[in-house]
């Protein structure tokens, strides 16, 4: 692929960053995931510089970031904590939808057409804020493809047996009569259960960022039911095509606090309490 056919493209880079958190929170993390150190940066600003510091995607892109908490007060905040370094990076903030991801992607369309860019944008691309691993390579190589087909998403095979379960109540000799007695018997009540088997072959785990052609983008969130676990989806039920590269298991999402150790392992940078105070942020 030419640079040329790069410079064609113009993207929009729509940041979905208004998550709850619930499973960071409560696998031990003490505050958002976004806001942790990485080697002297946030999560967030690590994730945006991966493609603004790209040499040839960063001169494409327009990021859009659409943050939480969604209240004016939780806007304001998260401003004041981010607006300086995202401003550095050109990127414009907006207030998300209240409860579900698809009304942050929709608050980011409506902020496109607002912008004097906006007539220029020929692709819509969509990435975790929480996945600031993404390499160079990987980044190249969807955009390089998002510029010869409509729809583009990385994905990784699955390598691990993969088994569904369902829930049934415990057997009762797991209980501890004294302690039901006493009413203090914490024993679970259900338990998990393999039902079957899944067939592995067919199935990929789906990373970011997911490129698409900007109409078919626009088509898919005009629909009624946007009720999806990721943008593809919305696409794939206009009967459209999504094509799938190959993934990079360095590609994380931070999900829960052992994410994190991981995340500073592959980015080779520190934690906090491992450089000079006033290093830190």
């Amino acid at each position: 692929m030419s640079v040329d056919a790069l410079a064609d493209m113009k993207v929009a880079l729509i940041v979905p960053a208004a998550g709850s958190g619930s499973r960071y929170a409560a696998s031990g993390g003490l505050r958002s995931k976004l806001d942790e150190d990485l080697g002297g940066r946030p999560v967030l600003q690590r994730t945006l510089e991966a493609f603004v510091n790209h040499p040839e995607i960063g001169p494409l892109i327009r990021i859009i970031i659409v943050p939480g908490p969604h209240d004016a007060e939780g806007f304001a905040e998260f401003k004041h904590r981010h607006g300086d370094r995202l401003g550095i990076m050109g990127a414009h903030l907006c207030k998300g939808g209240v409860a579900e991801r698809y009304q942050s992607v929709q608050a980011a369309l409506a902020h496109l057409k607002s912008l004097p860019t906006s007539a220029d944008i020929t692709h819509i691309a969509v990435h975790d804020a929480a996945r600031p691993c993404i390499g160079n390579d990987l980044i190249q190589m969807v955009f390089e493809r998002a510029a010869r087909v409509p729809a583009v998403i990385p994905a990784l095979d699955v390598s691990d047996t993969l088994k569904k379960v369902r829930e049934e109540a415990a057997h009762t000799d797991d209980e501890d009569p004294v302690a039901r007695i006493l009413g203090s018997d914490t024993s679970p009540k259900s338990r998990r259960v393999v039902a079957s088997a899944v067939d592995r072959r067919d199935v990929v785990m789906v990373q970011t960022p997911q490129v698409f052609q900007r109409a078919l983008f626009e088509r898919a969130y005009a629909q009624k039911d946007l009720s999806s676990t990721d943008d593809s989806g919305l696409v794939e039920r206009l009967g459209e095509s999504v094509e799938v590269i190959p993934g990079d298991p360095r590609n994380l999402k931070i999900t829960r606090a052992s994410d994190l150790a991981l995340a500073r392992a592959i980015l080779g940078v520190s934690g906090p309490g491992e450089r000079p105070a006033h290093k830190r942020f």
